[in-house]
């Protein structure tokens, strides 16, 4: 059977986003990443694998993808990136594959490596240990979340396993909506949980466990072996350096 695959294309800011405004287009999943829109790249990479599909495209604009969506299904995004994965989700259903378009410089090999490492979870976030980035991107600047046992930049590969999944994606639109209220979010998570953060002795394992109390869901982190998977296209500087890469894959 073909695993299903949604495509995360909202932005807030839509043709004011920074980098609609950079590339002159309309939306920021149009931007032109090496002379093609980067929506249209990720398409591209998940309809050259067999065992994927039917492909799902969640964007605020739907009008704006009709030249590139191909025969994907196209979804209205909700106001939030939460919401919008809860939505289609329940519309997709699981097991499925989530990325996003910014995720320009996506390649075949590290979703099957990702696929390859999530049986037995019901949810898994593909990462790049620092490490990793750091030895591949050395130029890159990225955000990490820093445990006891790891520091980790996200990879955009999600892994929604069983209907578990759902309630993974429920917390986060419960912190999600408590984002300005950081007493409310440390009542969610549990204070302890917090206490261990702030202090530097929350490990991986921990913070599983704390999410699988709260959800019931099993969750996997699932390094990656290449450290450019951990690059997407957010700033100006992201365009560079993926266009930057791409040019040393051709040659």
């Amino acid at each position: 059977m073909s695993l299903p695959v949604l495509v995360l294309a909202g932005s807030r800011d839509g043709e004011h986003d920074v980098l609609a405004q950079l590339g002159k287009v309309s939306h920021k999943a149009l931007l032109p990443v090496g002379g093609q829109p980067m929506l249209g790249r990720v398409l591209r990479v998940l309809e050259s694998m067999p065992d994927l599909g039917p492909i799902t495209i969640s964007i605020e604009t739907p009008d704006r993808i009709r030249d590139i969506s191909g025969q994907a299904h196209v979804l209205q995004s909700a106001p939030s990136p939460s919401e919008s994965v809860a939505e289609a989700l329940a519309k997709v259903g699981t097991p499925c594959l989530v990325t996003t378009a910014d995720h320009a410089l996506l390649r075949p090999e590290w979703i099957s490596e990702f696929l390859g490492k999530t049986a037995g979870c019901d949810l898994a976030v593909g990462v790049a240990l620092r490490e990793t980035v750091e030895r591949d991107v050395p130029t890159t600047k990225r955000t990490y979340i820093r445990l006891a046992d790891m520091s980790f930049s996200g990879c955009n590969l999600f892994w929604m396993g069983t209907p578990q999944a759902a309630e993974v994606v429920e917390l986060w639109k419960r912190l999600q909506k408590d984002r300005k209220r950081p007493l409310k979010m440390a009542r969610t998570l549990g204070f302890g949980t917090l206490l261990r953060a702030l202090t530097g002795r929350l490990d991986s394992t921990a913070l599983c466990r704390r999410i699988e109390v709260l959800t019931g869901a099993k969750i996997r982190l699932v390094p990656l072996s290449d450290g450019q998977a951990a690059v997407d296209v957010d700033k100006p500087s992201d365009l560079t350096l993926a266009e930057q890469l791409l040019a040393q894959r051709s040659s």
